[in-house]
Parts: structure tokens; sequence; C-alpha cells
């Protein structure tokens, strides 16, 4: 069963016009269009990853599915409600973590997560929930005192203080550490064990690639490239780099290697990477050269993404690859 369902979805912007008034406001003309006719589906208890470039409309969309702003056209579905208009039915049963939370500084760590249990549906005690994110032992201390990568544990905190069965992370381990962005990581794999569906943004694609179920990635408000980190990253090259000894030009390379040399140096981009491996290794012994500082590697998601934004902003070719209907 879907936990979310996104079906032809825009948001558009209003547009000041010179009189004053505001234009383009819902499926109007005019403004700026920050999502384009997008549509996916989360599964009860996934991790899905929603990555893109600043201005993608990563943000624009997560907005939509926390009830935050209506759409201007398409449905956006939460546990089977509509996020926005009917909001008593699906604020109480998810957990928002927007990327800047903003609580009163003077408060303590435990004054405002009391606070916020205060106003929230069979809550956890406060200090479970600042212990799942290790600020325990940081209770006393004022808000305006936490570190940057402390208050984003402090947001995720409140954020599962109801015990979502949704829950939207946006940018969880910016500003943190490698130890908070790697107990982060370990929490949100609990949390989905426990049944708990996730839906993250962020800018670390390594965590995204580690963590997510599925992903899709959004290039000028559309999906440009959805599915399994593993399916986006295999339509992508694999690649082999080495350099060759002085007195071996590149040309003696096997002709069926597509190889690419700069002097000495060179890089072959496959999709059969075990194949072309092999046929450079025995070439290698059969011609008595050794390949100086050979390196073989899968694409990663961070070459898949940054191919994906570099094909997007070359003119005719935003919406080359565009797919509406994540379904996978």
């Amino acid at each position: 069963m879907d936990a979310i369902e996104v079906e032809g979805l825009k948001r558009r912007y209003a547009a000041e016009t010179r009189g004053g008034r505001r234009a383009g406001a819902g499926g109007g003309e005019g403004g700026f269009e920050a999502v384009r006719d997008v549509s996916f589906s989360v599964r009860e208890g996934e991790i899905f990853a929603l990555l893109g470039t600043n201005g993608a409309g990563k943000t624009s969309t997560v907005e939509v599915l926390e009830g935050l702003a209506r759409p201007s056209a398409g449905s956006v579905r939460v546990l089977g409600f509509d996020p926005f208009g009917e909001r008593a039915f699906v604020r109480p049963r998810t957990g928002v973590m927007l990327q800047e939370g903003g609580f009163p500084s003077e408060l303590t760590v435990m004054e405002t997560a009391t606070m916020w249990a205060g106003v929230s549906s069979e809550a956890r005690p406060p200090r479970e929930a600042l212990q799942m994110v290790g600020l325990g032992g940081r209770t006393d201390v004022r808000v305006k005192q936490l570190s940057g990568g402390e208050r984003r544990r402090l947001d995720l905190a409140l954020a599962l203080i109801g015990r979502p069965e949704v829950l939207f992370l946006d940018e969880p381990t910016t500003g943190m550490d490698p130890e908070g962005r790697r107990d982060t990581a370990e929490l949100v794999r609990e949390l989905r064990a426990e049944g708990t569906t996730v839906l993250l943004t962020t800018h670390y694609l390594e965590e995204a690639e580690q963590l997510a179920d599925r992903l899709a990635i959004m290039q000028a408000g559309r999906i440009v490239a959805a599915g399994t980190p593993e399916q986006v990253v295999a339509a992508r090259p694999s690649r082999i780099t080495f350099r060759l000894p002085a007195g071996v030009p590149p040309e003696r390379l096997p002709l069926s290697v597509p190889a690419a040399a700069d002097g000495q140096a060179v890089t072959v981009k496959t999709q059969d990477l075990q194949g072309a491996l092999t046929e450079l290794l025995l070439w290698a012994r059969e011609s008595g050269v050794t390949l100086e500082g050979l390196q073989a590697r899968s694409a990663s998601l961070e070459e898949a993404f940054l191919e994906i934004a570099q094909a997007g902003n070359q003119p005719g070719r935003e919406n080359e690859r565009a797919m509406t209907g994540v379904r996978a």
C-alpha cells in the first residue's frame, strides 16, 4: 500500500504585477512554475529520497506533501487524505523536520521538547525523544547555546515526538558532523524497521545511496530519473583508469575498449566493467605492459546526479529524460 501518492502535481508561485496585485496563483498564467507535472508514490515502510540541485523543486514539492501549501494542479494524498484540505486527519500522523526549526532561543532543550510534546497527539516522553537523537545529556542547555548540528538533532527529536507514521526530513543532516550523520542514518533505518515511512531530501548523495529504497531526481521542476539507487546508477557507465608506461602509446590498446587518453593517462568508460577489465588485463599480460595506478569502479549516484544536472543545464535538453509516473 502507498503512504504517499502524487499525481500530476504542479506548483506555481504568484508574480507581482505593476498595480501591486498578485498574479499567477493556483493554475493561472504568469508567475513561476516550480513544480511541473510531477507524479510518484512512496510505499508504506519505505525510505524515499527526493534529490535535485538548488531550485529543482524539491522543497516546493515537499511543502505540498506536508500540507503547508495547496497544489496549483494535480492531486496529493498522504495516508489516503489531502494533506492541505484534510489537515486534521493527516497532521497528527506525520512528523516534519524543516530545514530550519526556529525555536525560542532562551528555552532549554528539555523545555522545547516538553512544549512540543504538549501540542502533539500521543507524544513520546520528551526525554525519550531527546535520547533517540543523542541529546539526552544536553537537556538543560539553552537552544541558543547548541551547535548547528545539535539544533538539527533537536529538530529531528521534535519531528519524532508524535510517533509519526510518515516522516518528512528536509535536509536532515545539514550542519552535522560525520558522527551525527552516521547516527541519524542509523536512526532512520530503525524507524523504517518499525514501519515508519520516510521521505527525505538531501544534498549528501552518498547518504541517499545508502539509505533510500527508491529515489527520484528532480531537474527544473520535473522528475528526470527514478528507481532504486542501483537502477539509477546502472544507466551510467563504469570507469577504469590507469597510466601506460612511457613508450607505450594509447593507440596500442585493444580497439574494442572505448578508451580516452590524456598523454599516458587513460580512462575507459564502459557498461561492461568485467568484460572490459578482463580484456585489458589479458592484453597487458600478453604485451608485457604494466597498467600503473589501475583502478576500476562502478558508477556512483553522485556521478549519475552530476550528469543529469549538467544535461539539464544544456539548452534544449531540459525535458529529454522527463519521467512522470514513478511506480518502481
